[in-house]
């Protein structure tokens, strides 16, 4: 029971790694509000897992405002917060990218970052304790072609958890990041263009352990940063990637 008591809100947590984050938590006894543009799937799963469900859009300022209120409404407060919910556009040549995918896909990968911090780091700079946990990916380490300006807004993902982890850490507010390799998740067959056996056999080859990450793996490094064990550990930015960036 490492987050016992703890009350935390997973974005995007209806499915995919937010889904592994979700339920790892509940397991591990924190309070969990999975917030999610598709209510019918959050609302399943939290029902399945025993949290709190909602719909929110983590690009939109007055979602995010109503999402903050509504974790502070239901439990009393925020503790954690797991900035999950992401998007990707289709592997492309970086010109060929539509200027309405580059908005989508920087608005729900970065300016959600922002929403939360502007409604939810007021919350935790008054409890004087925190923690923030961003999900990035490998692709803002070391980028892959063809997925140009998604690569660009993990990496963004990555400096900011930096950047936050040092303006915040005087108000007792952690700040890290996961960097997962492409996993069983709806955004896999986006990732690879087409989900095929050929694809996916090109797409393991450079992952030295073989394998994607899974929502399992993702929910046992997020525990951890996020738990007192990781209380010394801010800024970092993890890669649960089996071994890809190396």
């Amino acid at each position: 029971m490492r987050l016992n008591g703890k009350i935390a809100i997973v974005t995007g947590g209806a499915s995919g790694f937010g889904a592994g984050i979700a339920r790892k938590f509940v397991v591990e006894g924190a309070k969990v509000l999975i917030a999610d543009l598709n209510l019918e799937m959050a609302s399943a799963l939290a029902a399945e897992i025993g949290a709190e469900a909602m719909e929110a859009n983590v690009a939109n300022g007055r979602s995010v405002k109503d999402m903050a209120e509504t974790a502070q409404r239901i439990f009393g407060g925020i503790d954690i917060l797991i900035n999950n919910a992401g998007t990707t556009h289709l592997p492309q040549p970086m010109e060929d990218v539509t200027e309405d995918d580059f908005d989508r896909v920087f608005a729900v990968n970065c300016k959600s970052v922002y929403l939360a911090a502007r409604h939810i780091v007021p919350v935790m700079k008054a409890q004087r304790a925190g923690v923030v946990l961003n999900v990035a990916s490998t692709a803002g380490v070391s980028p892959r072609p063809r997925l140009n300006w998604y690569n660009a807004s993990k990496g963004w993902m990555n400096t900011a958890t930096k950047a936050m982890a040092v303006e915040l850490a005087p108000d007792g507010i952690r700040v890290n990041a996961l960097n997962p390799v492409a996993g069983e998740t709806p955004l896999l067959k986006s990732f690879m263009g087409e989900d095929t056996p050929e694809m996916r056999a090109k797409f393991l080859s450079t992952i030295p352990l073989g394998r994607f990450s899974t929502p399992e793996d993702m929910g046992n490094a997020a525990c951890y940063l996020c738990s007192d064990e990781a209380s010394m550990i801010t800024g970092v930015c993890m890669e649960v990637d089996g071994g890809r960036c190396i």
